[in-house]
């Protein structure tokens, strides 16, 4: 287990906040393009300065706003491995997941966390160690189909995996 630093947001984080929308023309065809204008506005520094590995921790109603899948792959495309957020907006949680960036839900974890703390996610367990204020959080760690789609990547690879398991679909491709 890795150890990765904090970029502390607060509540209400919306989707033109992430990404906003003058940015989203043709993205479906770049969308590693997307890290370059990930808080582009709201935070102009975090595009050039965040790393590979670095967590986002947002407060209450993170990613709320619009249902454009855009945000959250901006944030993924940026390199962040994951957001921890006191709540996220439905819609943005869930295209989180389904583009297989790991959103997690820690209340405690995301009040206690400050801008550049360094932070340890044990996924199976469900702990989160704030290794610069030497404290443990725990959350509700993701059932295994949930932690299988995120590692393949997203909804995607993870239905056309399922379905190459499938002897149906094996036979019908031979």
């Amino acid at each position: 287990m890795s150890e990765h630093k904090v970029w502390k947001f607060g509540d209400d984080v919306d989707t033109d906040a992430i990404l906003p929308g003058r940015f989203l023309a043709n993205w479906n065809s770049r969308p590693e393009a997307l890290k370059d204008y990930c808080f582009i506005d709201a935070r102009p520094d975090f595009a050039p300065g965040v790393a590979p590995g670095d967590i986002i921790v947002g407060g209450g109603n993170f990613g709320c706003g619009s249902s454009r899948e855009g945000a959250p792959v901006s944030i993924k495309m940026a390199g962040v491995s994951m957001i921890i957020a006191e709540s996220f907006g439905r819609i943005f949680y869930r295209n989180c997941i389904n583009i297989g960036l790991m959103a997690i839900t820690a209340p405690e974890a995301a009040r206690d966390a400050a801008e550049g703390d360094f932070l340890r996610v044990d996924l199976a367990s469900g702990v989160i160690s704030n290794r610069t204020r030497g404290t443990s959080h725990p959350f509700i760690p993701f059932p295994p189909f949930i932690g299988e789609l995120i590692a393949l990547g997203g909804l995607g690879p993870y239905v056309l995996r399922r379905l190459k398991d499938r002897p149906a679909y094996a036979n019908e491709r031979r």
